[in-house]
């Protein structure tokens, strides 16, 4: 049915229809192929798009870095938020591709493993405690590579702003799975939270405090059908950042 298609339970809508149906069928079975198709392509064009800006950037900076072409770190700086402007931005297009509302079944504990270890990598200079308590079987009708994206930003902003200690756990609420991911960081005050989840801002531009993540995981929640609410952690006295996204139980 198409429910089932919506909920990612099928690809397609079973062509043994009465006669009078059938033909609907096979032109909604074609549609959805075809805009699956479209979401791979508009997908491959902007990694490759993405690859071909952060490159010669990251080439750039670490070019700035020798022979003290950049004696007081002005131009590393500007290359930084270039860098971040062009991460905002292709997030953005790659989230609203065509065929973006295509929903899929992801496990949310697999995820978080992963990038988990991931983060553990990236900021192995500033090592902290990981608590993760994630429900066996839980599934958000979330692409998977727009999850990572979403966990990611997260995971990267609790790491670099954590003292010692994040907390990722999931809980399902009715037909919505809640992720949250808290740190023991100095948080965002109250007041500043609706701007840092604003399109394209950051609340510090000298790249020190959160950044465009949290604008792009808003923007990739929201096309998914969910949300991203930002809190004081109650437990760790940080950012509490909620995902919250459609389930896929049943």
């Amino acid at each position: 049915s198409l429910a089932d298609v919506r909920e990612g339970r099928t690809r397609h809508i079973p062509v043994d229809q009465p006669s009078e149906l059938a033909p609907l069928a096979r032109e909604l079975n074609a549609l959805i192929d075809q805009n699956e198709a479209g979401l791979a392509h508009a997908r491959r064009h902007v990694a490759n798009l993405a690859h071909g800006l952060k490159t010669p950037l990251a080439a750039l900076g670490l070019r700035l870095t020798e022979g003290g072409a950049d004696p007081d770190g002005s131009l590393g700086a500007m290359v930084a938020e270039i860098d971040s402007r062009i991460r905002h931005h292709l997030g953005r297009a790659r989230a609203a591709a065509p065929g973006g509302s295509t929903r899929m079944r992801t496990p949310v504990a697999a995820a978080v493993e992963d990038l988990v270890a991931v983060m553990r990598r990236i900021h192995a200079c500033a090592p902290v405690a990981v608590s993760v308590a994630i429900p066996p079987g839980t599934i958000v009708m979330v692409d998977a590579q727009d999850l990572d994206e979403m966990i990611g930003n997260l995971l990267d902003n609790a790491w670099r702003h954590a003292r010692s200690a994040i907390a990722v756990n999931a809980t399902v609420v009715g037909a919505s799975v809640e992720i949250h991911i808290e740190d023991d960081g100095q948080g965002v005050p109250e007041i500043d939270r609706r701007e840092a989840l604003a399109p394209g801002r950051r609340l510090d531009e000298r790249g020190e405090g959160y950044g465009f993540g949290l604008s792009i995981t808003r923007e990739l929640a929201e096309l998914n059908g969910g949300t991203l609410v930002l809190a004081e952690s109650r437990e760790l006295g940080g950012l509490a950042a909620t995902l919250i996204l459609p389930g896929g139980a049943g």
